[in-house]
Order: structure tokens, then C-alpha cells, then sequence
């Protein structure tokens, strides 16, 4: 018979379909694979229709049969089969599929047509591991059969020839090996074993192969007594079912236990622990899939590390489209494991036409609602459950709040919790405004490595005093999340080492430090001019009562803040570092013992210790905050002369 050509004509679009649509060419048998599903379910359903109740489900098979002298790979099934103008339309025509006609056709039937390949690409990928297909199949209804058969865009001959039963034999000649492209490894049984556990352990007919086995040879007791005695084995063959054919997240939930829920997770996530959480969702209506989603008990050794790969495992009906799809979350619940299967995508999609995909988008949508959802129940319900998942994945929760220009803030507001200063437990922002006293106008928080250096901070001695709470940070992203957010329930946020606290003061208090400040204000500004621009201005504190000094930061860049982005900026070269400073305030307490021994000296024309006394309060107040100060030597000096 002539060759035919295909009547997507040219070699250049075949090309794309097989090096664009798809990235690995091992896919190529989960496609093979797929076709044959679909082609066993038009037949199930033509049967019902017929009225022939004898066949179940049971009495399909999917068969892989290598052969390793011909270099050969034949996927059989037992489906519809087709007919000569079948196998020219569905495989002749680049991206046409009889599955999508057939789903069309039969789309108000009550009997379940669960067709997995739609578009009819997915064949053309056996082109990349095979030079040439033959396709033998034989049509429902039919006594003869019609053989297929290509070597690649050159095109197609199909005559006719014969097979014993119903059904299709897609026969691939694998292409020579070369260097690293081993194409003979698809003809190993460990491999094939591997490929339908990866890609359609869930098809729902048995794949089957006939696969080597090992066995004891039986020896007599006489054999047995010797003492050199050593056992034999001969090995044999025997068909096995490859895929396990009915997915955990297709049961209902009431018939799955906790064990099978931990040990799926365990043997498909590569975890020893038992899951934190299961979320188990099936949703049907205009948009439909299930999810089996799963939060970590603890945080995976390489979860902060370029190597973590984060996303879910997508299905099309039981067949794995991708291994991590991270369009399924936003990056901030990059923690979760699981997967998501559906029967809207289709199996032929490819990552880039994925991110465009609408139906996957809304899946997405609704699945970060869904684990907000459980991770608020979660919260009310089980706060010490909570406690555990917040102390492994809080922080990605507050990189939630901030990043995206702060897109999701009001979504996570409410999940963050933050160390309290009053209870030592952690708390959420509403329960910190339900605490708060009725003069109290602001939340506040500070900032810092750990929650005992803030409570000894000199900025603290206020609050106390005032029996405010604290929200005491500890984490880098803290403050930048907390300014995304910029209020609670109308609230605002304030630093409690900032220059502006809101606080209130009578007007004797005001009047008190107006004179105060008036009294000393040679004193400061000789302060000020012996720090120069190291600090923007000299003020007597109304907030310190035990200690001598202490920085506040006026409007800006805080003093943490400083900190982490200088320290960012000398590790990715990006910034100078010398360039990032906040703008400091130097305050001192004029009640302090060292504020008067600074007035002393200052009363007594003591110009170089009053320089002294000035740089050592900076260096206090540095050293207070955690930073470096600016010249230790120095700073050695001068304590020396002060002490002799």
C-alpha cells in the first residue's frame, strides 16, 4: 500500500510535539498506557450498552511484553480496537483523538466514560524512543484486523492483517543506543516496573506482564541430611499485575484508616514520620478533583536549601501529568506534600500551557482556601497540634504575610502567632487585643535574636511598668510582615524602639521634661557634636527608668532592620553596606548615675572626658542593640583613662 503522509504535514511540528509538550521521554509509556485505558473503556461502555452484562471491569487487561532480541516493546489491550479509517483519522491527523469524540458523543450517558487522553499528542511521543511503530488492531464488531505503521513525519502505511481477538498491539522498535540515551533500559523489567508505579499505578484495569521469578528447587530429605548440602534455584515465569489500580484518594474517607493514610505518605514521600495533618478533599460540580494533601511533623532536612523541590504530584483520572506541580500552591505553603487529580486536565498539557490553564488555576484557588480552612480549625481546636506544625512552617507563613507586596496578609493575619511579653506562650493578634487595657492605642512589639535579650532590652523597663504586652520578635521577617500588615482591627503597629510611642503623658510630665531638656540642652548638643552624624540627635529619655542609654530609630529604617539588610547587602554584594543606616536617636536618662557624671564633667569644662563619656554611651547603646562597635581599640582606650 503507499505511503501516506500525515496531514499535519511537516517534520518541524512533529518535532515540537514530541521535544515541547513533553520534557522526559519516559512519559511515552505512561501515554501508550493511557490510550489503551481509554480504548478498554469504550469498549466496557459499548458492551453495556449492548445489554452484555457478563463482562466486568475484571476481564480487561493492559499487557507489556518486552523482547529484548528484537529490540521490541508491544503494550496490548483488549479494548474497542480500530478500524482502517480509525487508525488513519486518530493516528494519521497530529493532535486529533477519537477519546475526545467519543467522551463528546456519549457526554449525557449515566455509565462512567472517564476518558484520559483527549487531544491525541500523547501517541507521537513514542517517537522518542522509538524509530518505528507498528499498531495491529482489530475493531469491535469486526473480523479483520488493519495494521498501522510509521517511522516517523516521513508518514504512514496501513494494510491489512490479523490478530486473534479484539483489541490493539502498539509495537515500538526502540532506537539504538547511543552514549547516555540507554533506550534499551525501556525493555529491562525492573524499569517498566518502575515506570507504571511512577506514571499509572491507578489506571483502573490490571497492567500486566509476564515477569522472571525464583524459586527453591524441592530436594529430597536424603538431599536435605547432606552436610554440603546447599539449596538450588531455578527460575521461572509468571504473570504479575503491575499497578495497584485503585487510588487511596478515590476511596471515601470513612474507609481509609489513619494507617493507610500515614503509610501512603511515608512510602510516597519519602518521610519515616507520621504526617502532622491528612487534608482529604473530593470536590464534584462545574470543577472537579480530589486532593490528598499532607503537612510534615517536622521540617525536612534540606527544606531551606536550592535542592527542596516544592509542588504536588498532578493526576488527569489516575494518570501522573507531573511529578511537582508548584502552580497547585502559593509559595508559602511550598511545605505541603500530596497530590491532586482531575479529571478536567487534560493528560497531554505542558508546563507551560499548565500556568495558563484556568481549571488549574481554580483548583489552586480553592485549595489554598481549603488548607487556610483547616490549618484555622486547626488553631481553635487543636492549639497544641497547632503549636507544633507553627514552630516548623510558622515563618513561611509570615514570608506569606509580606511577600507579593502583601497579597495574602489578611488571608494569614490571623494564623501568625507571635511570643507575648506577658504570658511567655505564644499568641495570636487577636488574642493580644482582647488583653489590651483601655489606654492602650497601639500594639507593640520589639525586635531581636532572642526573647531574653528583648525582655532585658532598657526599652522595655516602660512597658512594664505600664503593664503593656509585648509581641516580641525574634525572627527576621517579623518586622517587615508586621509593617506589610501596617494594623489589627484599626490598631497600628509600633516599635517599642522606635521614637514615637503614642504614649500619653500629662501635662506636668510634659512640663517636667521641657524643663529638664532646657536645662541640659548644652549638655546634649556637646553630645551630639562629639558623635557627629552617627546619630541625628541627643534627647533626655522619658522612657528609660534603669537603664543610662538606649537608640530610638525615627521614621524609616528601625534598628533590626539596619541589621538584616546590611547583612544581606555584604552577603549578595548588591548594596554597600556602610550605606544602609538607620537613623539613630541617642537617648539617656538623666536620672542615671552615668548621665551625671556626664553633667559633672561637663559643668567642670572636662571637654575630652565629656567626649569620652559621649562615645562611651554610643558604644553602650551599640552594644545594647547587637551591633558591632565601630572601633574596639579605641573603645579600650577609653575606658582605661576613665578608670584611672
Amino acid at each position: 500500500m503507499a505511503k501516506k503522509q500525515f496531514q499535519a504535514e511537516s517534520k518541524r511540528l512533529l518535532d515540537l510535539m514530541i521535544h515541547s509538550i513533553y520534557t522526559n521521554r519516559e512519559i511515552f509509556l505512561r501515554e501508550v498506557i493511557s490510550n489503551a485505558s481509554d480504548a478498554i473503556d469504550k469498549r466496557y461502555f459499548k458492551e453495556i450498552e449492548a445489554g452484555n452484562t457478563g463482562l466486568g471491569r475484571e476481564d480487561f487487561e493492559i499487557r507489556l511484553t518486552p523482547n529484548k532480541e528484537n529490540r521490541t516493546l508491544t503494550i496490548s489491550d483488549n479494548g474497542i480496537g480500530m478500524t482502517a479509517e480509525e487508525l488513519e483519522n486518530n493516528l494519521g491527523i497530529i493532535a486529533n483523538s477519537g477519546s475526545l469524540q467519543f467522551k463528546t458523543d456519549n457526554a449525557d450517558s449515566e455509565i462512567d466514560t472517564d476518558i484520559i487522553g483527549q487531544f491525541g499528542v500523547g501517541f507521537y511521543s513514542l517517537f522518542m524512543v522509538a524509530k518505528r511503530i507498528d499498531v495491529i488492531s482489530r475493531a469491535y464488531g469486526s473480523e479483520q484486523a488493519y495494521r498501522w505503521t510509521s517511522e516517523g513525519a516521513d508518514g504512514f502505511e496501513i494494510e491489512a492483517d490479523t490478530r486473534d481477538e479484539v483489541g490493539t498491539d502498539v509495537i515500538l522498535t526502540l532506537r539504538d543506543d547511543e552514549d547516555e540515551d540507554k533506550y534499551s533500559d525501556f525493555l529491562e523489567e525492573y524499569r517498566l516496573r518502575s515506570l507504571v508505579r511512577k506514571y499509572s499505578d491507578y489506571i483502573r484495569y490490571p497492567i500486566v506482564m509476564n515477569c522472571q521469578k525464583r524459586r527453591e528447587v524441592e530436594a529430597t530429605e536424603e538431599e536435605k541430611a547432606k552436610e554440603d548440602y546447599k539449596p538450588a534455584y531455578e527460575t521461572y515465569f509468571e504473570d504479575e499485575r503491575l499497578n495497584s489500580m485503585v487510588p487511596l484518594w478515590k476511596k471515601k474517607k470513612n474507609e481509609i484508616s489513619e494507617e493507610e493514610y500515614n503509610s501512603f505518605y511515608k512510602d510516597n514521600f519519602f518521610d519515616w514520620n507520621d504526617p502532622l495533618k491528612v487534608i482529604h478533599t473530593n470536590v464534584e460540580g462545574l470543577l472537579s478533583y480530589d486532593a490528598l494533601l499532607y503537612i510534615p511533623s517536622a521540617v525536612p532536612f534540606n527544606f531551606y536549601t536550592k535542592d527542596y523541590q516544592r509542588g504536588l504530584r498532578l493526576y488527569s483520572s489516575g494518570v501522573m501529568i507531573m511529578e511537582k506541580c508548584e502552580d497547585l500552591l502559593p509559595d508559602y505553603l511550598g511545605f505541603i506534600n500530596g497530590l491532586v487529580d482531575s479529571e478536567d486536565l487534560s493528560l497531554n498539557i505542558s508546563r507551560e500551557m499548565l500556568q495558563q490553564n484556568r481549571q488549574l488555576m481554580a483548583i489552586a484557588q480553592r485549595l489554598e482556601k481549603k488548607i487556610l480552612e483547616t490549618l484555622k480549625d486547626m488553631l481553635n481546636k487543636d492549639r497544641e497540634t497547632y503549636l507544633k506544625f507553627f514552630e516548623n512552617f510558622g515563618i513561611q507563613l509570615k514570608y506569606g504575610m509580606y511577600e507579593e507586596y502583601g497579597r495574602n496578609k489578611d488571608k494569614l493575619k490571623d494564623l501568625v502567632l507571635w511570643r507575648s511579653s506577658t504570658t511567655g506562650e505564644m499568641t495570636t493578634l487577636s488574642e493580644y487585643v482582647s488583653r489590651m487595657t483601655s489606654d492602650q492605642k497601639y500594639i507593640y512589639y520589639a525586635v531581636g535574636e532572642t526573647k531574653e535579650k528583648l525582655l532585658s532590652m532598657p526599652q522595655m523597663d516602660l512597658f512594664r511598668e505600664k503593664g503593656y504586652e509585648v509581641l516580641l520578635c525574634t525572627d527576621e521577617i517579623d518586622e517587615f510582615a508586621l509593617m506589610m500588615l501596617g494594623n489589627y482591627e484599626e490598631k497600628e503597629f509600633r516599635n517599642i524602639a522606635g521614637s514615637d510611642l503614642g504614649l500619653e503623658q500629662s501635662e506636668e510630665e510634659k512640663k517636667e521634661m521641657e524643663e529638664k531638656t532646657e536645662a541640659a540642652k548644652e549638655l546634649l548638643a556637646a553630645v551630639k557634636e562629639a558623635l557627629g552624624d552617627r546619630i541625628s540627635s541627643v534627647i533626655l529619655s522619658s522612657r528609660l527608668k534603669n537603664h543610662a542609654v538606649c537608640f530610638a530609630a525615627a521614621e524609616g529604617l528601625s534598628l533590626e532592620m539596619e541589621k538584616i539588610l546590611k547583612a544581606q547587602a555584604a552577603l549578595t554584594g548588591q548594596a554597600d553596606p556602610d550605606e544602609i543606616k538607620a537613623d539613630k536617636i541617642l537617648e539617656l536618662n538623666s536620672e542615671h548615675p552615668a548621665y551625671q557624671a556626664l553633667a559633672r564633667a561637663f559643668e567642670a569644662g572636662e571637654t575630652e572626658t565629656v567626649k569620652d563619656y559621649a562615645f562611651l554611651l554610643y558604644d553602650q547603646a551599640l552594644l545594647i542593640e547587637g551591633m558591632p562597635i565601630e572601633d574596639p581599640n579605641e573603645f579600650s582606650e577609653r575606658i582605661c583613662r576613665l578608670m584611672k
